[in-house]
């Protein structure tokens, strides 16, 4: 997605951008490497490192010192001008992470390291639910540092982070920040049948600076582990220019998702996600609880169901009575799945994500008015 696309988000005054391109970059042309198979480096996860305000200095300094061969700055040229973005790498058969949107509509695109040396690459797989995408070059083994990768179920709130990047065009920043909040959505790059956009879920949010041309670059612990792909911004201001400018809020992909998702990249090119075919409220409000008669302050409640999907042919209602909100009262309320609690839609997409696979059986908890009802689905991939 391009920088010119934005979200509404829930206050009206706020535009969630995606925190990637910058016009006016010269030309690159891509090359078609072969594709061997993939080495992705596996690191054992240490616990979060704890420094005081003296050591966090000497901490910071060196992971920049450790990590930044493992960066790069990624130039496209599409149909709409050029723009810039960041990437990492992911392993040593020339496999760069990045964002989908970064390399969206590419027709040359360059691939510049840390040390000065540049290469063209071809995007070789992409993901437009969680937007990410993998970039092949055939670069020598000397100037590949794949970077380690941690464990982002691991994460608190407000557990420091390090955002490395390339924003407008300053190549190698650095900054940093805490996590913000854990577990949010955001809109999938890729249209849902029904309209809309299918929903990105495990977002981390964080307070970490970041701006365009950091779209696709890594968010680190203080292990220098990477624990997100950073991915879009929400914010009030603009330049002159009409770039985004950062308001303390940004998000990051989950690296579990990114663990799960990248071997299909490199495999197949794609990945698929697995579906229930519903639409539910991201939260309820007093007002909304009371006006549907739901009889738990918590869950994901089902406005609609798509025919013939998973949860259609396992019998998940929507709401089919019209309520005092405008929503139809009497649909389903999805308390847990497989046994575990969930207070919200977020809470639902997260586990799906992170535990099942096209294919896979879950149960849904719901209350259907005042009784409780286990029901199983067999899940789909997205269409």
């Amino acid at each position: 997605m391009k920088t010119n696309r934005i979200w509404i988000a829930l206050s009206i005054l706020a535009l969630a951008v995606l925190a990637c391109r910058l016009p006016g970059l010269g030309p690159a042309v891509p090359t078609a490497p072969s594709l061997p198979p993939p080495t992705p480096v596996s690191k054992e996860v240490q616990a979060p490192v704890t420094v005081d305000s003296a050591g966090q200095q000497d901490a910071l300094v060196s992971l920049y010192e450790s990590v930044m061969p493992g960066i790069v700055a990624i130039q496209v040229v599409g149909d709409q001008g050029g723009s810039l973005g960041s990437g990492l790498v992911y392993d040593d058969q020339g496999h760069i992470l990045t964002n989908y949107h970064v390399v969206e509509g590419a027709k040359q695109l360059e691939v510049d390291f840390t040390s000065g040396y540049k290469i063209y690459g071809t995007v070789i797989g992409t993901d437009l639910d969680s937007d990410l995408a993998i970039v092949k070059v055939n670069a020598p083994a000397s100037e590949l540092h794949p970077l380690p990768l941690g464990d982002s179920s691991t994460l608190q709130v407000g557990q420091t982070v390090v955002a490395i990047g390339n924003p407008f065009g300053l190549s190698g920043t650095m900054t940093t920040g805490i996590i913000s909040a854990l577990g949010r959505t955001l809109d999938s790059v890729r249209d849902a049948p029904s309209g809309g956009f299918f929903t990105a879920g495990d977002i981390i949010q964080t307070d970490a600076a970041i701006n365009p041309g950091n779209s696709g670059g890594p968010l680190f612990n203080l292990n220098g582990e990477v624990i997100g792909i950073n991915r879009a911004i929400r914010t009030t201001n603009f330049t002159s220019t009409g770039e985004p400018i950062n308001s303390g809020i940004g998000f990051a992909v989950a690296i579990n998702i990114v663990k799960r998702v990248t071997p299909s990249l490199i495999s197949d090119g794609k990945y698929d996600y697995p579906y229930l075919g519903i639409s539910a409220l991201p939260d309820l409000s007093l007002t909304e609880i009371d006006a549907l008669g739901l009889q738990s302050f918590t869950g994901a409640y089902v406005t609609s169901v798509a025919p013939n999907g998973p949860a259609d042919k396992a019998g998940i209602r929507a709401g089919d009575q019209t309520a005092s909100t405008g929503l139809n009262a009497g649909g389903d309320l999805i308390i847990a799945i497989d046994g575990q609690t969930i207070h919200n839609f977020d809470d639902l997409l997260r586990y799906l994500i992170n535990n099942k696979v096209p294919g896979d059986t879950v149960v849904l908890t719901v209350l259907r008015g005042q009784e409780k009802v286990d029901v199983t689905l067999t899940l789909d991939k997205r269409p």
